[in-house]
């Protein structure tokens, strides 16, 4: 009888070791970690996730957005006026060059920034360069003169230059391919909703003009800062930090959830456990010819979104003939059209595994909105125009993202994408503060052309890319290749995503 006992007493430990989280099994075995939670708990734990994650950064997008965008808000408030930035500085306005030095140091600092994250965690970044932009956007209230005001955007730039590409990285090491797609959308979208709603924002600070002796234009950018710096405090707290590192975020995922997210993740593409840092693998990715098509249609998106952005007040009042404070106001519902519009073609691309489609979709969309934007005769038709226009170039960021996080693998591959994708975009903004010129006005026709063609260019990148995507599949199929592999990655059965 003793063999027996022997048996049930080992079984029993077994069983203890594993309600304690102590598996018996040796450290490099990998093992299915989902099979320790029903269903119902894995959905319980992905939703924990969401709420966690995905709102949080989606928050703090928001207030990135706005202060990185109120300058059209602020100009339209007397700005303009009292920093004398309609006078021209070599050939271009000063309120262009106030707009584009941000981006200077925004695209110059991005590519540091995947490597900073991934080395310091994101709760102490994404929280530390938050809280210094929102003192940064304090210092412009109380700016005397246009290259003040200049400067301080160059030092944003380089607080905000870590910020994007990182909440890219970082989302995208929680979920698997096909789940991103919803979650770009909805971090996203509330950026959008808030760069949307930030007119009705202004147009109500605004109505401090005069309040301790400060124009109304001061008190946007006081505020909105004051804002971003309790934001970025509070996200200290809130932020979660890698996957493997879960547990040590304050009242979030024990070890064995965390180990769950990490084997589905591993499961889904075998890249979800860190890698060491090898400037050879970060740089190396730069040899792939699909990164550049990915930042080069990230270009073409972001040179209309930052177009409308830093224009599209001033486009209301001078070309449509709004009022200003009807101006500020109208913004805000192309943007809600932008939200249903972004969330419902991540939703489809998610559950039908289309990416490439959904792209064309929206820059479909932007070729629609743009000609009866700029050149029906009625205002009202034209402002049709401009909800066309927003929802199409806003939704194709997430698809975008979506896009390269699917069809690229390796931890510092996707860490070198994200930030020269977010790097292009970068560039994006710099030709979008461009395109519609002063001189132009009211019409801005040249502006519009720019706008179509980059539409126009993004088919045509996309087409290449999935047509590159179908043959190189095909020739997996046929066992002749494996995709996206290295020396030390031998996973097999990964395809490109269409």
């Amino acid at each position: 009888m003793a063999e027996p006992r022997a048996y049930e007493a080992d079984h029993e430990k077994q069983v203890l070791n594993l309600v304690n989280d102590i598996p018996s099994r040796d450290d490099s075995a990998q093992y299915e970690s989902d099979t320790w939670f029903t269903p119902d708990e894995q959905k319980k734990i992905l939703r924990r996730v969401d709420r966690r994650l995905v709102v949080t950064v989606g928050v703090l997008y928001c207030i990135s957005l706005m202060d990185r965008t109120n300058l059209s808000s602020a100009a339209i408030a007397g700005m303009t006026l009292e920093l004398k930035l309609d006078s021209l500085y070599g050939s271009v306005s000063r309120y262009s060059v106030v707009t584009l030095v941000f981006f200077t140091t925004y695209i110059v600092f991005q590519p540091p920034s995947t490597v900073i994250v991934r080395k310091i965690g994101p709760r102490i970044h994404l929280a530390a360069i938050t809280t210094a932009w929102g003192a940064v956007m304090l210092g412009m209230g109380f700016v005397k003169s246009w290259q003040a005001l200049a400067g301080l955007r160059v030092i944003l730039g380089v607080l905000e230059a870590g910020f994007f590409p990182s909440c890219v990285y970082l989302l995208s090491t929680w979920y698997t391919r096909f789940e991103v797609g919803k979650r770009y959308s909805v971090f996203y979208v509330l950026g959008s909703l808030a760069s949307g709603c930030a007119g009705i924002l202004a147009y109500g600070l605004m109505q401090m003009h005069g309040l301790q002796g400060k124009a109304g234009w001061r008190w946007i950018f006081i505020i909105e800062g004051v804002l971003t710096m309790v934001l970025g405090v509070a996200g200290y707290w809130f932020l979660v930090d890698f996957p493997d590192k879960a547990h040590m975020s304050w009242n979030f995922l024990n070890e064995r959830e965390g180990k769950f997210i990490i084997d589905r993740v591993q499961k889904d593409r075998g890249d979800a456990n860190p890698e060491p840092f090898s400037a050879a693998k970060f740089f190396r990715a730069g040899r792939d010819i699909k990164i550049w098509g990915y930042a080069l249609i990230f270009f073409n998106t972001t040179t209309v979104t930052y177009a409308l952005a830093y224009f599209l007040p001033i486009i209301l009042t001078k070309n449509m003939h709004f009022s200003v404070g009807a101006a500020q106001c109208l913004v805000a519902p192309p943007f809600a059209l932008a939200a249903i519009v972004m969330y419902a073609t991540g939703w489809v691309g998610d559950k039908y595994h289309m990416r490439g489609s959904i792209i064309c979709f929206n820059m479909l969309l932007c070729l629609i909105g743009l000609p009866i934007m700029g050149f029906h005769k009625s205002p009202a038709v034209r402002y049709f125009g401009v909800f066309l226009t927003t929802a199409g170039s806003n939704s194709n960021i997430p698809a975008t993202m979506a896009y390269q996080a699917n069809n690229i693998r390796g931890q510092w591959k996707r860490a070198f994408c994200s930030a020269t994708l977010v790097g292009f975009g970068g560039i994006g903004g710099i030709a979008g503060g461009l395109v519609f010129r002063a001189q132009d006005a009211p019409n801005y026709h040249p502006g519009l052309y720019a706008c179509i063609a980059c539409c126009l260019l993004t088919l045509i990148v996309v087409a290449l890319l999935s047509l590159g995507f179908y043959q190189q599949n095909s020739r997996a199929d046929r066992g002749e290749v494996e995709l996206e592999t290295s020396d030390e990655d031998h996973q097999k059965g990964f395809r490109y995503t269409i």
